[in-house]
This record gives structure tokens, C-alpha cells and sequence, in this order.
């Protein structure tokens, strides 16, 4: 029985590399792998997805206003046996419902990937979504400075001082961001 799947963590949990090495465990039993990615993502080729470690693989870039369900309808005749979705986060409330109806209706598994909030502890609008309709939720732990959980992406100035004012999404990595736990994160905007 296929189920929609969200695996979230913060940045650094090793989100995309896990993507990649489930697509490259499906595709080593011969299983068909469709790896998407909204196309807001473009820190790397727009039809990349890559990890922090080296891994990446081309992809389907889904802009905002595509719909998964007609883009999968137009790939079944190429036998689809799961779905991998990257940076799910930004993918849009409609597209994650998509996902969802892919899963009933055609009973194929998707499997995404993403971050949970954004750098204020605010939900992004696919993993609101995602929380509420996905049949399994799992984080992918990541660990704060101070050997704690890290659940917030702490977003860091040019000098690494933490800062929650500025636009919900600003693309980066390691110099836009770093993973921490709730305590440290209110410890550093308090200073």
C-alpha cells in the first residue's frame, strides 16, 4: 500500500543526501525513481538536486504554478514506481495535494524530503501541509553547537550573528544558516 512520506530536519540533517541514497536504493532493484524539486531551488542547476557530501542527480524542477498530478500523468506511460521530492518545503499547498492524490489514486509512494520552519520557527507552506496530510512523519535529527537537538535554522549574518527579520526564503547553506536548538537560538536573538 503506497503512503505520502515526510521526512523533515533542520538544515545540515542531511536532508538531499538521504534523498539521493533512497533514489539510488529504488533504482538498484530496478525501480523506477521520478526526483523532483521546486524549482525556487537554484543554488545548484536547476535540475540538480545535490547534498552538502558530493551526491547529486538531475531532476524535474516543479515551478509554483505546475501541477504534479498533470506533469506525473504525462510519465506514467514510462512506468513510475515512486516519487522522491526534494526541498519540499516550497513546494506549494495544491502540489502537495497532488502528491497525496498520486498516492491514493494511483497507489504510488512519495517519498519527501524538506525542512519544517523557516528561520523565525514559522511553518513553510508545503510542510504545513505535508504535517497535516503525510501517513508517516519522521525527522531526520541534526544536533545544536551544544550537543542538543537542533530544530531551529538559525539564519546568520555576514559576521554569524543570528538575525529573524528579512523575507521567508533566502537560498544558502552553511553561510546563510546553522542548525541549533530552541534554547541557544532564543539565548542568540536575546543578546
Amino acid at each position: 500500500m503506497a503512503k505520502l512520506y515526510f521526512k523533515y530536519g533542520a538544515m545540515g540533517s542531511s536532508k538531499s543526501a538521504q534523498a539521493l541514497i533512497t533514489k539510488f536504493n529504488y533504482e538498484e532493484k530496478g525501480l523506477k525513481v521520478w526526483l523532483i524539486k521546486p524549482s525556487i531551488d537554484t543554488r545548484e542547476d536547476l535540475e540538480i538536486v545535490s547534498s552538502r557530501i558530493g551526491l547529486q542527480s538531475t531532476c524535474t524542477a516543479i515551478f509554483p504554478d505546475m501541477s504534479i498530478w498533470d506533469e506525473f500523468e504525462n510519465r506514467i506511460a514510462q512506468k513510475v514506481d515512486v516519487i522522491i521530492a526534494d526541498e519540499s518545503q516550497f513546494f506549494t499547498t495544491a502540489q502537495i495535494d497532488d502528491m497525496r492524490r498520486i498516492v491514493d489514486e494511483l497507489e504510488v509512494p512519495v517519498l519527501c524530503f524538506g525542512l519544517r520552519t523557516d528561520f523565525r520557527t514559522h511553518f513553510f507552506e508545503g510542510s504545513r501541509r505535508l504535517l497535516e496530510i503525510a501517513d508517516k512523519i519522521t525527522e531526520i535529527k541534526n544536533i545544536c553547537e551544544c550537543g542538543r537537538k537542533a530544530i531551529v535554522n538559525a539564519r546568520i549574518d555576514d559576521s554569524g550573528n543570528v538575525i529573524t527579520e528579512g523575507e521567508q526564503v533566502l537560498l544558502g547553506g552553511d553561510e546563510r544558516y546553522t542548525a541549533m536548538c530552541h534554547k541557544c537560538w532564543k539565548k542568540a536573538i536575546n543578546r
